[in-house]
């Protein structure tokens, strides 16, 4: 890919990421997008195709970065969750897309639902490893509810602030909330490990 298509194609999709997280797919407007890269919006059209596929392309590679960032390396899967909980504090745009596209589809497939049931199944296998269990429905449940978790307080700033109080934003807030997250997840990991009498 040439410099020059490259640039503006990165310029489209961080004014398309920008654009989608304020206002979802279908509140999303092409020539908005086009405006704040600076980019004549056939462009969109060119290397992106329609709207939807434009969000697709953003929201592949907002996840590309979670899963680049957020890693099962440790030994301790308590550590992943937390790892989440942090991206989701530092980019909580890729929560608003996600939201967004739960609204958008509903209960019907989205477009790219196997490459991502794949990367998932990869995750829920390495979480059972690390667990030192078979990645059973009830781990699969674990898992999503803690992933769940970990985005919570992200995804509703106001419940955060309404429950927890106003100092919600700071960093000993935020280092706190992890802390209770990590207790959270090991207390859970090990009713989940403990054998069924």
């Amino acid at each position: 890919m040439p410099p020059d298509t490259a640039r503006t194609r990165a310029k489209l999709l961080d004014a398309a990421r920008a654009e989608f997280a304020e206002h979802g797919i279908a509140g999303a407007r092409v020539d908005r997008i086009a405006l704040r890269a600076g980019v004549n919006k056939e462009r969109i059209y060119a290397y992106f195709g329609n709207k939807e596929q434009l969000f697709q392309h953003v929201l592949s590679e907002s996840l590309q970065e979670l899963t680049a960032v957020v890693t099962m390396s440790s030994d301790d899967p308590a550590e992943y969750v937390a790892q989440i909980y942090d991206f989701y504090c530092a980019r909580p745009e890729l929560l608003r897309l996600l939201l967004w596209e739960a609204l958008y589809y509903g209960h019907e497939p989205i477009p790219d639902e196997d490459r991502r049931a794949t990367s998932y199944a990869v995750k829920l296998q390495e979480f059972a490893e690390q667990l030192g269990v078979q990645p059973t429905p009830d781990v699969a449940q674990l898992l999503f509810s803690l992933i769940g978790v970990a985005a919570w307080q992200s995804t509703m700033p106001q419940m955060a602030r309404i429950i927890l109080g106003t100092e919600t934003e700071s960093e000993q807030a935020q280092a706190r909330r992890r802390e209770h997250l990590v207790e959270f997840t090991r207390q859970s990991i090990a009713a989940v490990k403990q054998p069924q009498a």
